[in-house]
C-alpha cells in the first residue's frame, strides 16, 4: 500500500481527504502544520506528499524545496488555493512535481496521484540500469552527459529540475522531430495528459529555455511551432 503524508490545516479538507484516498487504497498521514510534517518525514519513508501552500507556521513550498536539498526525491503535489503563475512557477522550480488547485475532483487528484507514483517507480528502475560513461546527449552547444545526469551549455553548467531534465533528454532524443503537447505530457505524466493544466507545461517549457538559451524571449533551440507543439533545433 501507498503512503501519502498530507500536509493540509483545513479540517473539513482533511476529513473529506482521509475518507477517499483511504477508499481508493493510500495509507494516508496527516500533518497540520509545517513543523509536525518535518517531524513525519524525518521519522517515515513516504510514497509521495500532498502539501498546502499556506499554512500557519510557513509553507509548503519552502519545506519542499528544504526536502530537495536532502536529496529527498519523494514525488510531491502542492494542493493550493493559489492559481496565479507566479505561486505555480516557484513550486515547480522549488521541485514539486505537479499542483492541483482548490477545490478540485477527487477523481483528478487520484489520477494525478496514480501517475506521480508510476513515474517514480519508473524512475528507480532506470537508476538500476547501467549507463555507458560515454554516454551523452548532444544538440547544438547543448550536452548532457547521461551517466551523471549533468547538462551543459558550452563551457557552463546548468542546473535544472527532475521534469526539466525529462523534457530537455525527450527533445534532444527527437531532435528535428515535432513533439505535440498531448505527446510531452505523455511523456511526462504517463497519462493521456488531459487531468494536467496545459499551464503547467508551458511553465517547464519557458523555465527550460531560461536556462538553455541565450536569449528566451527568441528561441534558437526549443522552437514552438504554433497550434502543434515543439521542436528541437540544432
Amino acid at each position: 500500500m501507498y503512503s501519502i503524508l498530507l500536509l493540509e490545516d483545513d479540517l473539513s479538507l482533511i476529513e473529506g481527504l482521509s475518507y477517499s484516498l483511504h477508499k481508493n487504497g493510500y495509507e494516508l498521514d496527516i500533518a497540520e502544520s509545517v513543523a509536525e510534517a518535518e517531524q513525519k518525514i524525518e521519522a517515515n519513508s513516504y510514497s509521495l506528499l500532498l502539501l498546502d501552500i499556506t499554512l500557519p507556521d510557513g509553507n509548503g513550498i519552502d519545506l519542499c524545496e528544504k526536502i530537495r536539498k536532502t536529496g529527498n526525491r519523494v514525488p510531491v503535489i502542492f494542493l493550493t488555493a493559489l492559481d496565479e503563475e507566479i505561486h505555480v512557477i516557484r513550486g515547480l522550480d522549488c521541485g514539486g512535481d505537479d499542483y492541483i488547485t482548490k477545490p478540485f475532483k477527487i477523481g483528478e487528484l487520484c489520477s494525478r496521484i496514480n501517475a506521480l507514483l508510476r513515474r517514480s517507480e519508473g524512475a528507480v528502475k532506470q537508476e538500476t540500469v547501467s549507463v555507458d560513461a560515454a554516454a551523452v546527449l548532444e544538440g547544438g552547444d547543448i550536452r548532457v552527459e547521461l551517466d551523471s545526469c549533468a547538462v551543459w551549455c558550452g563551457q557552463n553548467k546548468v542546473e535544472l529540475t527532475g521534469i526539466e531534465y525529462k523534457l530537455l533528454c525527450l527533445f534532444l532524443n527527437n531532435k528535428g522531430q515535432l513533439l505535440t503537447r498531448e505527446k510531452i505530457l505523455d511523456f511526462l505524466w504517463d497519462g493521456n495528459g488531459n487531468f494536467v493544466d496545459d499551464n503547467t507545461l508551458s511553465v517547464h517549457i519557458r523555465r527550460l529555455r531560461e536556462k538553455i538559451e541565450t536569449d528566451p524571449s527568441h528561441p534558437v533551440h526549443l522552437l514552438t511551432v504554433r497550434g502543434f507543439g515543439y521542436r528541437f533545433a540544432e
